[in-house]
């Protein structure tokens, strides 16, 4: 996207720049701002990554560099950052959850940081998101390993089942012609081994069509979205 070269303004629906709880700093000092924000994200060894994070998330946030689109990407940062530092091996843990199930509380910390300076509410706040949403991924990982080892004791020595099994947690759709490219097989061994999952129980079928058939892998899309019930 292109830094604005407008003013803008956050508040509810309807607010103009005179009625607007925040209005973000005038375009011509976003190059000093962003690069001052830039510098204070490459710093190390100052400041513990979780809470140069969190103040790197509200700085961000504070500039607001684009017209549409700060929100997203500012939630993306701080799995960007924390991959960056090493805190996360990959891009497992995002705050966009946490952040949507208390809205009006984030936007309310946010604004304390720039009316009254309280950033220690904000930093509380920040890390009790990343420490449910850690809890969260650590339970749903879990509950993953659980299911997956359930399926392969139904499969034992299904080779091609196994392995279309392993692929299913890594996207969990399928089609007969995608699990020919994964398995590197014959439309009939591929189609063999689809059937198979569907009557263990993995994939389902839901199109409902007799041709260009696509399969979900139910059991996989609800323990993911299962959230909060431990192991």
């Amino acid at each position: 996207g292109e830094f604005r070269r407008s003013q803008n303004w956050i508040g509810p629906s309807g607010s103009t720049i005179e009625t607007a709880p925040y209005v973000p700093p005038p375009p011509e000092y976003l190059d000093d701002l962003l690069g001052d924000w830039e510098r204070f994200l490459h710093e190390r060894n100052t400041l513990p990554d979780l809470i140069q994070c969190a103040i790197m998330h509200e700085q961000f946030e504070a500039i607001h560099p684009f017209l549409d689109g700060n929100g997203r990407l500012g939630r993306l940062l701080i799995t960007l950052f924390l991959i960056e530092r090493g805190r996360l091996p990959q891009p497992l843990l995002y705050l966009s959850s946490y952040i949507e199930a208390h809205r009006q509380d984030y936007y309310d910390l946010l604004q304390r940081v720039r009316t009254h300076g309280d950033w220690m509410s904000w930093l509380r706040f920040f890390i009790t998101g990343v420490t449910e949403i850690a809890l969260e991924a650590v339970g749903q990982a879990g509950r993953l390993m659980d299911l997956r080892e359930k399926f392969r004791a139904r499969l034992r020595d299904k080779a091609k089942a196994l392995a279309l099994l392993d692929e299913l947690f890594l996207n969990p759709y399928m089609s007969v012609s995608r699990a020919e490219h994964v398995l590197k097989v014959s439309n009939p061994t591929a189609r063999q081994a689809v059937i198979l999952l569907q009557k263990k129980g993995m994939l389902e079928e839901i199109t409902g069509r007799t041709w260009g058939r696509l399969y979900l892998a139910k059991p996989i899309m609800e323990t993911i979205e299962l959230k909060g019930k431990g192991n």
